[in-house]
């Protein structure tokens, strides 16, 4: 996996983590820590673009094949 997708799933994560702490908790965490308190702060806004472009990349990984399950699979017989 290329380093840009990795930082990209890290950024989903976060993104995951904070969407969990709004739901179980209304807190949101990425504004309280980058906007202020206020999802409208402008480092905040530029925190969830990244998430939400971050998303955009790692849809490729839903439909890219496994590169482990193609090292398992065992060779086929020839008839």
């Amino acid at each position: 996996m290329s380093a840009l997708k990795r930082i990209a799933l890290l950024l989903i994560i976060i993104g995951a983590i904070n969407w969990g702490l709004i739901g179980l908790f209304q807190f949101d965490l990425v504004a309280a820590l980058f906007g202020g308190g206020e999802q409208s702060g402008a480092f905040a806004r530029v925190i969830y673009t990244l998430v939400g472009i971050s998303g955009l990349i790692c849809l490729s990984l839903l439909f890219k094949p496994s590169e482990e399950l193609a090292d398992r699979r065992e060779p086929r017989a020839e008839r």
